[in-house]
């Protein structure tokens, strides 16, 4: 494994230009496979992998990620785990544990080809949650609150105590809605709790949550330790409604889990070293027809990695079910052991299958094979760049949307890659210093070549660009690799020209309606937006302008938080800017999944913040599709929804009213939105025809308001998270000036004081004068983008910064 230095300190994606190739095209265009494309691989070492192409485990290599915790939401399978580090490791010292700071996140709608989602701040300074000292073993789950889904991540913070984190999104972002531990030793029956951590969480059907946790094994007390805890949660899954309670594990140590099944509940934990009669380091499991207990030892299900793989360690374990089938993840020490010869505390996750039957858990078995894939991956569906079944030498950065980063021989691969009738041209989200060359193969990294993809350069492996490139067809289901000349940078990728075919396992669908309606120009200006099944407005939660806030329904009153602001882009694609502040509304982490939440965000304009507003059968009735989802999912009113308050998210097209939308333009300050009913059209099922203008009734007398700075250039200060004395900012720094700002310095003053700044330089602040100058990776901010500065203040979270200077 090559050693590689950190090549995206900051995720700053622009889009910048967009170039066609022919089939093996150069950057003039030249017709059939160049000699200089494949020259670009002439001599070339590929990257040791260490997985091979007929095994599915571990689950990812470019991380070590240890203390699995699955949810399955919406088709999906996401794991948040203990990061250990990554792939770049270097002979490295004997695991402590004690230096895990972060929770790295994947996810898997086909449990073979996972995408890497970035690793989640948690701890220390800068962390989401900056009292705790480590995140270690965490455990997720979503719940509807007042009509929204709502994600709840819990951790260990060491041995000392259990946090909490939530989020609008599984993959983020996150932030700490208590300030401190969930669980404590001061929490009553937790004082003498050796350990408190490995925590569990369960959401029963009737939506009350319970959070399992503790271990440890005092002196004398091997076979009954009775240090493991169970307690009831608050409606809001962040407080107590009760004491834990004692749960009496026979040779207990530590991870709990929780699943039920049927009317039963099954506790899963792991065994202990003193030499029990259920084994060393076994998961063990009791069921009860309680959440709360009591539970009733019943045996083992899975042995300790080192029975399967020669690796003896810690072992870890949870158990989610996708589509009927049930699959335990657990962690062994094989891919640490391959790459330093030997054990040294680096875990990955593996997966195999599992079973219950009559009140039983059948024994699982880990292996290297994993598991058989569940559908295949759809080539025609934007995908992340981050999505592997193998790999060698990528390294990822970034959270929630993350990217790829290759050298020359890197190399990765998908499995069963479904072209359909067949591909001819693929979409590629790509930045590349000096540009080079991606090979496309089948069966294997240097397998038969399906085409090669010239990537231009970008300047720098921060700036992206959208590329398509051309190939000779390519049909039916295939497993792919890319190959990389050089350094290549990959966000997105995509197929075009062809439909996949459906999974024989996932039924058929005939009467799914298609969007096929036109683009509609709604004129730039203040609009309300009216749902029109709902026949109420998009509006933003609370009527409170900040970062992640969510988007809802809510019967017409005229505050601002209704009032959106259309700016045309030029390409068929509109923003949305909320009458708040600075704010757009936004897809959260610009994710192609059903189900995304919409939010409000501070506004940079990027595909997550752009949509296409799309005509109906129906004169004046429009669907609002998203450009994250290049239009195959659309503004959405979760289950139809009509109460004030339900939920707004994006969905695949289905013709609905929940998914159609009026424009009322705001003519005046004091308007107020229309009480009067929109038509309600018929449901969509065929195709809907006719481009339309919307223009508003008078001019708008109100623009998105802007902190004032030299023509062109803007800068946008939000307090994204508040903890009372210290208090997490951004500011924005937009330019639009038509050039480039090189070495940029920004000053302003500034009441409070700076303790921790990122995404560029603190130079120094002098009395109330703050000084910012650019990062050295990012030291030229282009004419028509922006840069995100995060830091950490404490003082007073109402002072605002002034005087903003940028030279």
């Amino acid at each position: 494994m090559k050693h590689k230095k950190l090549l995206l300190p900051i995720l700053s994606i622009i889009t910048t230009a967009t170039l066609l190739l022919a089939p093996g095209a150069g950057a003039w265009g030249v017709k059939s496979y160049a000699a200089g494309e494949a020259a670009a691989f002439q001599g070339i070492t590929l990257t040791k992998g260490y997985k091979d192409l007929s095994n599915h485990n571990p689950c990812v290599t470019q991380k070590f990620s240890a203390d699995p915790g699955a949810m399955e939401y919406n088709g999906r399978v996401y794991v948040y785990c203990t990061n250990d580090g990554d792939q770049n490791l270097q002979n490295p010292a004997e695991n402590t544990y004690g230096q895990i700071t972060h929770i790295n996140v994947m996810s898997s709608a086909d449990m073979v080809n996972w995408t890497d989602h970035g690793s989640i701040d948690v701890a220390g300074r800068g962390g989401a949650a900056s009292w705790a000292t480590n995140s270690w073993a965490p455990c997720a789950c979503h719940k509807k609150i007042n009509g929204q889904e709502k994600f709840f991540l819990y951790f260990a913070n060491s041995g000392g105590g259990i946090g909490v984190l939530t989020a609008d999104s599984p993959t983020g972002p996150w932030k700490d809605p208590i300030g401190k531990a969930l669980i404590t030793r001061s929490t009553p029956n937790c004082s003498n709790v050796e350990w408190l951590f490995d925590p569990a969480v369960l959401v029963d059907d009737d939506g009350t949550g319970y959070l399992y946790f503790g271990g440890g094994v005092p002196s004398g007390k091997s076979s009954n330790p009775q240090t493991h805890r169970v307690v009831k949660l608050g409606s809001d899954m962040t407080s107590l409604a009760g004491n834990p309670v004692t749960i009496d594990a026979p040779w207990s140590f530590e991870d709990s889990g929780i699943n039920k099944v049927g009317n039963t509940y099954y506790y899963t934990y792991c065994t202990n070293w003193n030499g029990g009669p259920y084994g060393n380091a076994r998961i063990a499991y009791m069921t009860s027809s309680s959440p709360m207990g009591p539970f009733t030892y019943k045996g083992t299900c899975l042995n300790n990695p080192g029975d399967f793989f020669g690796t003896t360690g810690n072992n870890h374990h949870s158990i989610v079910t996708l589509n009927g089938q049930s699959y335990i993840f657990y962690h062994a020490e094989w891919l640490n052991k391959q790459m330093f010869g030997s054990q040294k505390g680096y875990r990955t996750t593996h997966v195999d299958t599992i079973s219950f039957s009559n009140g039983k858990i059948n024994n699982a078995k880990g292996t290297l094979t994993g598991v058989s894939q569940v559908k295949n991956l759809d080539a025609f569906t934007k995908t992340s760049g981050a999505t592997f079944a193998w790999q060698a030498g990528v390294n990822v950065y970034g959270t929630g949307d993350a990217i790829a980063a290759y050298s020359r021989g890197d190399w990765s691969g998908v499995s069963g890659l479904n072209f359909g009738s067949g591909a001819t041209s693929v979409s590629l989200s790509v930045a590349s210093k000096n540009g080079g060359v991606i090979r496309m193969t089948q069966d294997k990294p240097d397998g038969k070549v399906l085409g090669y993809l010239t990537i231009p350069a970008t300047g720098d492996n921060l700036t992206f660009t959208d590329v398509t490139c051309s190939f000779d067809k390519i049909s039916g289901v295939k497993n792919v690799f890319f190959t990389m000349s050089d350094d290549i940078v990959i966000s997105s990728w995509q197929f075009g020209n062809g439909t996949a075919t459906q999974d024989p396992s996932q039924g058929t669908t005939t009467d799914k309606p298609v969007n096929t309606g036109s683009v509609a120009t709604i004129q730039d200006g203040w609009y309300y937006i009216k749902n029109v099944n709902a026949q109420k407005y998009l509006q933003v939660t609370g009527n409170t302008g900040k970062a992640v806030q969510n988007v809802e329904i809510g019967t017409g009153s005229g505050v601002d938080g209704q009032k959106w602001y259309v700016t045309n882009t030029g390409d068929g694609y509109i923003t949305l800017t909320n009458k708040l502040g600075n704010f757009m509304l936004d897809v959260a982490n610009g994710e192609d999944v059903d189900g995304a939440n919409l939010q409000i965000y501070t506004a940079w304009g990027g595909d997550a913040q752009q949509f296409a507003v799309m005509t109906t059968s129906t004169d004046g009735v429009y669907i609002i599709g998203t450009k994250s989802s290049n239009k195959t999912k659309v503004v959405d009113v979760y289950e139809h929804g009509t109460k004030d308050g339900t939920n707004v998210c994006q969905w695949s097209y289905n013709g609905k009213t929940n998914q159609q939308w009026t424009f009322e333009p705001v003519s005046g300050n004091n308007d107020q939105p229309s009480d009067q009913p929109s038509e309600q059209p018929k449901e969509e099922t065929g195709n809907q025809t006719g481009g339309q203008t919307q223009e508003p009734e008078n001019t708008p007398s109100e623009t998105p308001s802007q902190t004032s700075l030299p023509t062109g250039v803007t800068a946008t200060y939000t307090v994204v998270d508040n903890w009372g004395g210290s208090f997490h900012c951004q500011i924005v720094i937009e330019n639009n000036s038509g050039k480039t700002l090189s070495n940029w310095t920004l000053t302003f003053d500034y009441a409070n004081s700076i303790d921790n700044l990122w995404n560029a330089q603190l130079s120094g602040q002098s009395g109330t004068t703050v000084t910012v100058t650019a990062p050295s990776w990012n030291a030229d901010l282009a004419s028509g983008s922006s840069i995100t500065i995060d830091f950490i203040a404490s003082g007073d979270s109402s002072a605002v910064p002034t005087n903003f200077a940028v030279k």
